[in-house]
């Protein structure tokens, strides 16, 4: 069965950047009818909260974006430490006693020689009594023991990637307060979750070659990795910058439509145009991973809005009506007012202004040269009850008694019921003024 996660950490909201990872594995998942695990990596104590982790699943579940169940990796401390044992028992798990200052010395020094900052070993050349020393001195981590030997697999976006493992230090599985980091408890959380897909960001690749030795080492399946590009900054800015502007719940603030954005990120990096889908089961079915590049992708949030405004015009009178009443617009109105709006908003929030209108009047906008125009037109002004033929008949009087025409006509006439220069249909609104203060 096909099972995949999305591995968020809750020291933070959600953001586009991760969205995207989100969203890959969701569709990879659904659409082969597998599992879609959401883990919390929440093993930094120190900065992960429960009201992250809340946040992540409301938005999540505004999204539509369904979870199997929930995984967290503060509840697994005990299965990873079994998992290190086992590391020690085959002899890939040594114990390190450099502190940060050290270590990095070493970098400087290395790359001062023009030789790749890659941690010597020096730990592997260290007696029992050297080691029980430094013990009684400081802090220790424990690093996993790479094969120096190029590592190999097939990527479902980059294609056949290689990397030699003689560059990459030893990865570190274990901090010096004895906190488990990502990749100890990400490999035994994808092992024993049978995990048999993992799409992430490209900054994970090397990651992923260190993983996948790991991985071997315990005798498990490697799970079929696929490496997504960057997003970037409109100007090729790096997104990171930004991302405080860019969560989840910003953009929900804004009134952007959940299909809208899933749409947007479905294909942002692909070969295929952008285009609005209308469900996820539609997204789903459309989804194909390989069409996806490995260049950094330009993310501008603006172009978020036209998908916006098309969505929420699509939506049919039965699908709003609750959101209509709630605004306390009459129901036998509501028909011909969802009619006129649907084309005059840009999110859900405007609709509110458009009612406000009708049911209010609004100041009227009237330029100087027009003020006996309008007394003029309001004189004329058809009695009540209005109807879709008022408009036509209204300004045809207007235009017999004082021979304007065309924009001259028609523009101060908007501007005094709507006080805006554009807008919905004339004949449509009208009907709907409840009150006007011309």
């Amino acid at each position: 069965m096909t099972t995949t996660r999305f591995a968020p950490s809750p020291t933070g909201f959600i953001h586009v950047g991760n969205l995207r990872t989100a969203l890959f594995n969701y569709m990879i998942a659904r659409k082969n009818g597998g599992e879609f695990i959401l883990r919390l990596d929440d093993t930094d104590s120190n900065r992960s909260t429960t009201e992250y982790a809340d946040a992540i699943k409301e938005d999540l579940t505004w999204l539509g974006l369904d979870w199997d169940r929930v995984e967290k990796q503060s509840h697994r401390l005990e299965r990873y430490k079994q998992a290190a044992q086992e590391l020690r028992d085959i002899g890939r798990f040594y114990e390190c006693f450099e502190t940060p200052v050290e270590l990095d010395l070493k970098r400087k020094k290395q790359l001062n020689m023009g030789k790749p900052p890659v941690y010597d070993r020096s730990a592997l050349a260290l007696t029992d009594e050297q080691k029980i020393k430094l013990k009684s001195e400081r802090e220790s981590h424990w690093r996993f023991q790479l094969d120096q030997e190029r590592i190999v697999w097939v990527d479902g976006i980059l294609g056949d990637l290689s990397i030699d493992a003689g560059s990459v230090s030893d990865p570190v599985l274990i901090r010096g307060d004895g906190q488990f980091l990502y990749t100890m408890a990400s490999v035994c959380d994808d092992i024993d979750f049978g995990i048999t897909n993992v799409v992430r960001g490209s900054d994970h690749v090397t990651n992923t070659a260190t993983q996948i030795q790991i991985i071997e080492a315990m005798g498990a399946s490697v799970p079929n990795f696929a490496h997504h590009s960057l997003l970037t900054g409109p100007q090729g800015e790096p997104l990171s910058k930004r991302l405080g502007t860019l969560s989840l719940r910003d953009l929900r603030a804004n009134g952007l439509e959940p299909m809208a954005i899933l749409s947007h990120m479905a294909r942002l990096g692909s070969s295929e145009p952008i285009e609005l889908f209308n469900s996820l089961d539609e997204l789903i079915e459309n989804f194909d991973i390989t069409i996806f590049g490995a260049q950094p992708t330009k993310f501008d949030v603006t172009d978020l809005f036209p998908l916006t405004k098309k969505y929420v015009a699509g939506l049919d009178l039965s699908t709003m009506s609750d959101a209509l009443i709630d605004l306390g617009i009459p129901s036998e109105i509501a028909p011909s007012f969802w009619e006129m709006a649907r084309e005059n908003v840009n999110t859900r929030a405007d609709i509110a202004q458009w009612w406000e209108i009708c049911r209010d009047g609004v100041t009227p906008l009237i330029d100087v040269e027009d003020i006996e125009f309008i007394e003029i037109s309001k004189s004329l002004l058809p009695s009540h009850p209005w109807d879709e033929t008022t408009w036509k008949v209204w300004t045809a009087l207007v235009k017999d008694t004082t021979g304007r025409k065309g924009k001259g006509l028609f523009m101060p006439l908007r501007k005094a019921l709507t006080a805006m220069e554009h807008g919905p249909d004339m004949a449509k609104l009208l009907p709907l003024l409840q009150k006007i203060k011309i």
